[in-house]
Parts: C-alpha cells; sequence; structure tokens
C-alpha cells in the first residue's frame, strides 16, 4: 500500500515540476530503478509493487519522442545514454535473475516495445543485437511460463525485424566454439573487468548491495560455461552454430496454449523465408526444425482412425493452420475421426505453406526430411498394405494430401515418393523397379471398384499438378522416339502430308468395318505447333470454303459409335456442343501450365526416331487402355473415371501425345495400339453384342434418362452395366471430338462453332 502511495505522489510532483531536457528526464528515471536496487534488501516483493514499470514506460515514450523530434536516421543524446551505458545488457542481467519477481516479463516488454516503436535500425548496434541474443536465450526455457506471452511477442518483434533487414539474421548465428573458447577465459571478476559487462548509472566503489550481488549473479551466471556449451537439443547437430532464435520459436510450439504456438509458427515463417544463405544452411543443419514438422505430422496421422469413409476425408472443408476452430461435440457427430482429419490437414497446411515460403535450398531439404521421414516411414506401409479397407483409407488421404500441396519442393518430394525419379524409357521387364509407383498403377485395375475409382482419381489429380515429372515419369518417356509407328510406312506417310487428296494407308481397316463406310478421310491432320496458350489453326491443308482438315478428325471420333448405339440425339442439351466450352477452358489452363516446360511443339523427326527399337506404351497407358477396353462390362463409376483420366492425358499439349491419342489415321506398329485403336475394338464387340438384346435402343434411352434424373428408376433393365457402358463411351467420343477440335482450331473458330452448336 505504502509503494503504491509512493508512486501516485511521485507521478503527482512529476506532473507539477517544469519539464527537464529529455535526456536529463531520461537518466533520471533509469537512475531511479538502479537506486530501487541499491536501496531495497527485499527481493521477494513482486515489480508491480514498485516504480520501475513506470520508469520503463517513461523511458520508453523519451526515446519514441526524441525520435518523432529529430530527423529521421539521426541518434539522440538518450538514444546514445541506452547505447553507451549498455542499459539492454542490465536489463537482462535484471530480467534473467527475475528480481524484484516479474521483472524478467517486464524486461521483455521493454524490448518489444523498443524494437517495435523506433523506427531507426537498432540491431546493428552491438549493444543492442547482442543482450537482444541473450534474452532469446532465455524464451521457451519453461513451457506454459507466465511469461511465455512475452516472450513470443518478443520473439516475433525481432523476427519481423530479420525480415525488413534479412541480412541482420547474422548477428544472431551463434558459433559455439568461440563461445566456449571465451567462457574460459572469462575470470572471477567478469561483471567488473569485463569491457562488455553493464553499467548500472551508479558509482562501482558504492557498498555491496541488492543491485551488485543480482548483477553479479546473474551476469556470472550468463557467461557461465555451462550455458556456452550447447543446449541438449542440439547435441547431435553437427554445425557449430546456434541458431537461437529458431530454438526459443521451436521451444514455444510446445506450448499447451494454442494461441502461444501459432504465434511461434507464424515467427518460424518469417524466419525461413530470409534469404541469407548461412542462416538457411543453420536452420536446416543445426536446428530441429524439419524434426518437428515430420513428427508432428506423423503423429497427427497415426492419430487417425484405421478405416474412414473416403467421401468423409474429400469432402471435409478445408482448413487454413491456425484457424481449425472447432467443437468437439459437433465434430463427434458429423463423422469418427473429424477432428484428427481436420488437426492433420492444418498441420499439412502449415507444412506446405512453410516450404513454399522457405529460401529455396532450405525448402528442398525441408521437403526431402518430409518425404523420408513421413511419406516413406509412415506412409508407404500404409499404401503397400494388401487390407482393402486400409488401402482405400490411406489413397483416399493420399489424395487429398496431393490435392492440398501447393509449393513446388514439397509437390516435386511427394512426386518421387510416389512414381520415383526416372525419366528414360520405361520397359515391360522394369515396371517393379519402382514399387509403389507399381502398386498404385496396379491398384487402377484392382478387384475392388472403390479402390481402383480411389486410385483413377489420384492419378487424375496428379496430372494437374504443375509437375513436368508427373507426366514425363507417367506417358512421355514411352513416347519419345515415336516408335508407335510402323517404321516401313514412313517414306508414304511423309509423302501423304504433302498431298492434298490422298487416301491415307490405314484407311483399309476402318473401310473394312461397316462402321466407317462413311468416312474417306482425305489427308491426316499435323500435329499444330503450342506455342500460346491457343494454338493458331493448321493453314497446311485450308479448303477453299475456309474449313480445315480438323472436321475429319472430330467426325472419325464422332462415327465411331453407330447411329443405333447412340441416345444422346433423343435428350436434349447432351449434344457434342457441350464439351467445346469445357475443353477450351482446359486446354487454355493445361497451356498455361505447360507454357514454362520444354516441350516440343511438333513431333521429332523420323530420322532422329529410333524407330526399330521395341514399343511399350507404359504401365500406366497399359493399364488404362486394358480398362477402356472393358467399358461395356465395367461398373458405371468406374467407366466415368477412367475415361476422365484419358481425356485430362488428351488435352495435354505436347506433340507426341497429341498424335498417339488423337491422331485416327497413325500407321501403328505390329502389336501396338493407341486410343483409337482401342476403341475401335470396343465398337467392334459392341456391334456383334447389341443383335442379342430385344429392344436395345428404348432400353438404351431409358437408362440414359434415369442416369440423367430424367425418369424414376423402375424396374430392372437387363444388361444395364452394358447399356451404361454404351453411353459412356458415346460420351466420350464426343468429349475427344471436341478436344481434338480445340487443340487443332483458333480461340475464334471455336467460339464461332460453340455458338452455332448452340443455336
Amino acid at each position: 500500500m505504502f509503494s503504491k502511495f509512493t508512486s501516485i505522489l511521485q507521478h503527482a510532483v512529476e506532473a507539477l515540476a517544469p519539464s527537464l531536457p529529455l535526456q536529463e528526464d531520461f537518466v533520471y528515471h533509469w537512475k531511479a530503478i538502479t537506486h530501487y536496487y541499491i536501496e531495497t534488501s527485499d527481493d521477494k516483493a513482486p515489480v508491480t509493487d514498485t516504480n520501475i514499470p513506470s520508469h520503463l514506460e517513461q523511458m520508453l515514450d523519451i526515446l519514441t519522442q526524441e525520435e518523432r523530434e529529430r530527423e529521421s536516421g539521426e541518434t539522440g543524446p538518450c538514444m546514445e545514454y541506452l547505447l553507451h551505458h549498455k542499459i539492454l545488457e542490465t536489463l537482462y542481467t535484471l530480467g534473467k535473475a527475475d528480481c524484484p519477481p516479474g521483472m524478467k516479463q517486464q524486461v521483455l516488454s521493454f524490448y518489444t516495445k523498443l524494437l517495435g516503436r523506433i523506427r531507426q535500425p537498432l540491431l546493428p548496434h552491438i549493444n543492442v543485437h547482442r543482450p537482444v541474443q541473450k534474452l532469446i536465450r532465455l524464451c521457451g526455457e519453461v513451457l506454459a511460463a507466465p511469461t511465455e506471452n512475452e516472450e513470443i511477442q518478443f520473439l516475433c518483434t525481432v523476427c519481423a525485424k530479420l525480415k525488413q533487414d534479412p541480412y541482420l539474421v547474422n548477428f544472431f548465428l551463434e558459433n559455439k566454439t568461440k563461445k566456449l573458447e571465451a567462457s574460459k577465459d572469462s575470470g572471477a571478476g567478469l561483471v567488473k573487468e569485463d569491457p562488455c559487462s553493464p553499467d548500472t548509472g551508479q558509482n562501482q566503489n558504492q557498498t555491496p548491495s541488492l543491485v551488485t550481488s543480482t548483477l553479479e549473479a546473474a551476469a556470472c551466471q550468463a557467461t557461465s560455461p555451462g550455458e556456452a556449451s550447447p543446449s541438449p537439443v542440439h547435441s547431435t547437430l553437427p554445425n557449430n552454430d546456434n541458431y537461437n532464435l529458431v530454438s526459443s520459436l521451436l521451444n514455444l510450439t510446445k506450448s499447451p496454449d494454442g494461441r502461444i504456438v501459432v504465434k511461434a509458427c507464424e515467427g518460424l515463417m518469417l524466419v525461413v523465408s530470409l534469404p541469407e544463405p548461412a542462416a538457411a544452411k543453420c536452420l536446416t543443419e543445426n536446428t530441429e526444425l524439419s524434426q518437428l514438422l515430420t513428427d508432428r505430422l506423423a503423429q497427427f496421422y497415426r492419430a487417425l482412425p484405421q478405416s474412414m469413409d473416403p467421401l468423409d476425408i474429400e469432402t471435409v472443408e478445408s482448413v487454413n493452420w491456425g484457424l481449425d476452430v472447432y467443437n468437439l461435440k459437433e465434430d463427434a457427430a458429423a463423422f469418427a475421426g473429424k477432428r484428427a482429419l481436420i488437426s492433420f490437414l492444418s498441420w499439412l497446411d502449415y507444412c506446405d505453406q512453410l516450404i513454399k515460403e522457405a529460401q529455396k535450398t532450405a525448402a528442398a531439404v525441408l521437403a526431402r526430411a518430409v518425404r523420408e521421414r513421413f511419406f516413406v516411414a509412415v506412409m508407404e506401409p500404409q499404401l503397400m498394405q494388401t487390407s482393402e479397407v486400409g488401402i482405400l483409407t490411406s489413397t483416399a488421404l493420399l489424395n487429398r494430401i496431393i490435392r492440398q500441396v501447393t509449393s513446388e519442393a514439397l509437390l516435386q518430394e511427394t512426386v518421387y515418393f510416389l512414381l520415383g525419379e526416372e525419366t528414360g524409357p520405361e520397359t515391360l521387364a522394369g515396371i517393379t523397379q519402382h514399387p509403389l509407383r507399381h502398386r498404385l498403377i496396379e491398384h487402377c485395375d484392382h478387384l475392388s471398384d472403390e479402390i481402383s475409382i480411389m486410385t483413377l482419381r489420384l492419378f487424375e489429380h496428379l496430372l494437374q499438378k504443375p509437375c513436368q515429372h508427373i507426366l514425363q515419369n507417367l506417358v512421355l518417356r514411352c513416347l519419345e522416339e515415336r516408335n508407335y509407328i510402323e517404321n516401313k510406312q514412313q517414306e508414304e506417310r511423309e509423302e501423304r502430308e504433302h498431298m492434298e487428296n490422298g487416301q491415307p494407308h490405314d484407311a483399309v481397316d476402318l473401310e473394312e468395318d461397316p462402321l466407317f463406310s462413311d468416312l474417306s478421310p482425305d489427308n491426316r491432320l499435323s500435329s499444330p505447333d503450342w506455342l500460346s496458350c491457343s494454338p493458331p489453326p493448321s493453314t497446311e491443308h485450308t479448303k477453299p470454303d475456309g474449313k480445315t482438315e480438323v472436321h475429319k478428325i472430330v467426325n472419325s471420333f464422332l462415327c465411331l459409335v453407330p447411329d443405333e448405339a447412340k441416345s444422346s440425339y433423343q435428350v436434349e442439351g447432351t449434344g457434342y456442343d457441350t464439351y467445346l466450352r469445357d475443353a477450351h477452358r482446359q486446354f487454355r489452363d493445361y497451356c498455361g501450365v505447360c507454357q514454362r516446360w520444354d516441350w516440343r511443339s511438333s513431333p521429332k523427326s523420323f530420322e532422329k526416331c529410333n524407330l526399330d527399337s521395341p514399343f511399350f506404351e507404359g504401365h500406366f497407358l497399359k493399364v488404362l487402355f486394358d480398362r477402356m477396353g472393358r467399358i461395356l462390362d465395367q461398373p458405371y463409376d468406374v467407366n466415368l473415371q477412367v475415361t476422365s483420366v484419358l481425356s485430362k492425358l488428351s488435352l495435354l499439349p505436347h506433340a507426341h501425345l497429341h498424335e498417339y491419342l488423337l491422331d485416327p489415321y497413325i500407321n501403328l506398329a505390329p502389336g501396338c495400339r493407341s486410343l483409337f485403336s482401342v476403341i475401335v475394338r470396343v465398337v467392334g464387340d459392341l456391334m456383334l453384342r447389341t443383335h442379342h438384346i430385344p429392344e436395345f435402343t428404348p432400353k438404351l434411352l431409358l437408362v440414359r434418362k434415369r442416369l440423367l434424373g430424367l425418369e424414376p428408376e423402375g424396374m430392372s433393365v437387363d444388361h444395364v452395366t452394358l447399356l451404361e457402358g454404351v453411353i459412356v463411351l458415346e460420351e466420350f467420343c464426343k468429349e475427344l471430338a471436341a478436344i481434338a477440335f480445340v487443340k487443332n482450331s483458333s480461340p475464334k473458330i471455336t467460339m464461332i462453332m460453340y455458338s452455332f452448336f448452340c443455336c
């Protein structure tokens, strides 16, 4: 009570007294603080019962006022006094001793406000960055400490300052070897003899008191060999640099207070983004940041239920890290494991964002750590198991991970984990070289339709990721030599490309089939140059009426399914035109992604191709073509997913892939197949089977209307799997026709055609 009365009286006197010059006022407040330690012998009273907080606040106000009154960048006498008399060193020592109780909290607050309010750069000064570094080491020492809030505010302020001037981070990379050597040279009279010892502003010959004992004890403890040695957290790390800022932030990420954890994560996000190479190296080699990321990721993953509904995993709301406000009762009512799933996805989002923001070399190291310590160590055994329930759950989780990852480094490591790093030609004997890749592709043709659909969906999402290695590894490396084309027909093919009206060599196969009696393709369309997001039309075979040869390729796909097996023309809004707009938009998006890749704008010349080497379509295309060949005998949902993956591949602006998937007139080498040839065989099988189904056309129309929700479910229809397969086949051929048209036409022609069809 008496101390509070004294404080009030002092404020009243100060208010009535004439104002002193700023420097005198500043020195007065600082000496008032040091006087407390000289005159007081009771070190049990909390600091809030003293005038220390008020004096510290007054000192801050004076420094702020002084800077405001002076020209930008000019250091005033008060700031000079603070720097010259090492006031921050003294405050650090008092804060470390926490004398009187609560002093550490006051010191942290003073440092935070000083760094935050003063605009001129303070950290370059040795009498600022050195005590700041020492104070950083005090943060995070004790979890759930009463000073946690002040600690994290102080650390985040330092991080923000380093973000403004990244080169300053080099002051905070502390060499442990040099520190050990310095500690050995320190003597018993360290506080008095060390030129760096703090200045209390008092006569050194005065009688020892609370200030003397407090400063000596704290200073000796601060520079003792015990503190100079590496902390146990870093004892196994090889580098000789301490990154105490990161270590303290990492410690605070373990706080039971969620708000402290979020702030610590924000601080780490700022630190990893600093461009200084030395800091990035120290971050990855001499801190446990990567271990924190991967251990917590594994911890959240292992907390998930062994069995989860894939639909729940796919549809759970996206949660950005730090914003996952939740209600346990509501989450439990939604589905079992929702809270655990959101926690996992939230931390995954943090890892992804942190790696995206990180300095380039640091990002690569952190992403590799996630691959080795989480994907390989934790997820791979789950994906390789034989339990169908386990496979389905782990594949659905992997699918969600792929959708969520956006950082380039983490995406690349994820792809390497799934597919391997091979880019050379794939062989049939070598498809098991990367076991996980082989297993995932095999799962596309699994006995369980659910597993097949989920794995196909996983690959569909992979194909839409901006990573060239995905496409190179899965398909492009098998098409590089164009050895799917018959070698002996090379000269005829090249000659035909320059003829205006010539019969393609392989047209005989189509003419022998009654389905194609109305087709007489004159020329093949040479692959366009994808030099922009929407390619220019081919003018090599432009007809007098202005139409290009693209209509022949479009008609080749549109006429694949015979009229008696078509049903879309009887239902409004299901024409070919419905696919044009989507195809144009998707192709434009793909071109935007692929534009920075070194892709061929035209096919590799035959002179440079090794056409004599055996062709293998690749494990991925093999499974897709096998699935496509069974479209009449597979469930509707499986067929939709298979055709969706193939359409994504067809949209890619790569000359060889376009030729292989969308050119009906290529001369296939013996034993080779293309997407068009697979569909031709399916149509041939369909023609044989439709004659044995009574009332085929009415049943087909009924099934289509039921799929569209235009007819209620009634009596079961026999051969429903085949009928649904025919409907998917017809729609897929229309989609391929639209893709072929868009890829071979200008945007203007595409929109004119779209408007024409809509009319």
